[in-house]
């Protein structure tokens, strides 16, 4: 049975008053979801998946036993270890958006790597063969042949672990980052109306995702489109 006075009891103006509040903490996930995969998916994560390719044991095994570590622990104990143990290791001491960035990167790399280089094997041996028949160069090769089949096949999942980094982005409002969990947290506290604040901070949460996913999609068939106008 659905209980309609609780539901007239709620009252959600709060929420469109301290909404500027949450959007500010809103904008802290968003930004570390870019820098996560911007950084760590794009940049490290594609210098892990070549290292991960590479023929030479020496550049393998390093990057496979990286990749394998921070996959294999949770976000959350690496953030608190990069926060607090890297400034005991090292001296040098980072602020909580700092240390979230630094653990963000090196997850989301250890992720995207696997990704990326997927997307590599699975455009096959025979383009790279081909390529070589018609005299191309290497950089040509990769620019022209091998990447262009490969974003398609990476895109998707992709597109997926964007949405995932979003998430697990609240979960370093444990280093006392105002982003929006933390930050409806203490609306909640102070405003004793939690329901109201946190399906607000849902909603605008579901409304990054939904944007995510549309973008992603609109990639997908670009390429598509591209594609097809190159054969």
């Amino acid at each position: 049975m659905i209980d309609y006075a609780f539901l007239q009891s709620l009252d959600f103006s709060v929420a469109w008053t301290y909404l500027p509040v949450l959007l500010g903490g809103l904008l802290i996930n968003v930004l570390l979801t870019a820098i996560g995969f911007l950084c760590g998916g794009i940049v490290v994560g594609t210098t892990l998946a070549l290292a991960n390719l590479s023929s030479h044991r020496i550049i393998r095994w390093p990057a496979l036993a990286f990749v394998e570590f921070w996959r294999s622990t949770p976000l959350l104990v690496q953030a608190i270890w990069v926060h607090f143990a890297v400034p005991g290791l090292t001296g040098i001491a980072t602020s909580p958006f700092q240390s979230a960035s630094i653990a963000l990167i090196f997850n989301v790399a250890a992720y995207c790597s696997e990704i990326i280089r997927g997307g590599i094997l699975g455009v096959g041996k025979g383009q790279f063969e081909a390529a070589r028949a018609l005299g191309m160069r290497p950089y040509a090769t990769w620019r022209k042949v091998i990447l262009p089949q490969a974003i398609r096949l990476m895109l998707p999942p992709l597109v997926g672990t964007i949405i995932s980094i979003f998430k697990a982005t609240t979960i370093l409002s444990i280093l006392a980052i105002d982003d929006l969990l933390r930050t409806a947290s203490r609306l909640s506290t102070f405003t004793f109306q939690p329901v109201e604040i946190y399906t607000t901070a849902a909603m605008l949460a579901f409304v990054v995702g939904a944007v995510i996913s549309t973008a992603g999609y609109y990639a997908e068939r670009a390429l598509k489109r591209g594609t097809a106008h190159g054969l």
